[in-house]
């Protein structure tokens, strides 16, 4: 096929700009395919791995309450195979339970540890850190339930942790600052929620 004198200079012009930047153009592209092909299958992975911890959870949540060493196993499944689902902080929590009403305190208290520590959501996170800060006032370690309550933690929770230091506090002889604890608490708590008339009453049992 023949060409005009103005189509061959642009095809002249187009090959000496390919023979300059081709080399890049081609990376780009090669570059753009692979980070999409990566993507894709990060996203697969991830759809998997979801999949694989829904099922895995659904199953530990219907285990016999009494069988402590099925809800280990299931929960260990999903802490050590899915620890970057939503279910693992939740299966955790689950087993942690468990093994407190079996008076299994110990491994009750590392499970609330690991769910604080790479829980995805904020709010399985947060009722970690309330069961464990019980748990340390129970144990009258009420300097390391504190600590866990001041850290950062999702503001949702505000209250149950103004309220929780109060009962620290008060447990430690620290009357004005209980009260202050629970003041707190009462501006944060649902002005209809059954732990405002708690906190209350609490607060009025202070003097």
């Amino acid at each position: 096929m023949a060409y005009d004198l103005e189509e061959q200079e642009q095809l002249d012009e187009f090959k000496a700009w390919w023979k300059r930047h081709g080399k890049m153009v081609t990376n780009v592209v090669l570059a753009a395919l692979v980070a999409y092909a990566a993507f894709q299958g990060w996203k697969y992975y991830q759809s998997k791995q979801s999949l694989g911890a829904s099922t895995e959870y659904q199953q530990l949540i219907v285990s016999d309450p009494k069988d402590l060493k099925s809800i280990q196993s299931q929960a260990g499944v999903l802490m050590d195979k899915y620890p970057s689902t939503p279910y693992a902080g939740r299966a955790a929590l689950f087993a942690a339970k468990a093994n407190y009403q079996a008076n299994e305190v110990k491994s009750a208290k590392a499970q609330l540890n690991w769910t604080i520590e790479h829980a995805k959501e904020s709010a399985v996170a947060a009722i970690a850190s309330l069961q464990l800060a019980n748990i340390l006032l129970e144990e009258k370690e009420y300097e390391a339930a504190l600590k866990l309550l001041n850290a950062k933690h999702d503001a949702g929770f505000d209250g149950l942790f103004a309220d929780l230091k109060g009962d620290i506090l008060a447990a430690q002889g620290k009357a004005v600052e209980a009260k202050a604890a629970y003041a707190e608490a009462l501006t944060k708590l649902d002005a209809e929620g059954k732990y405002r008339t708690l906190t209350q009453q609490k607060l009025d049992a202070l003097g």
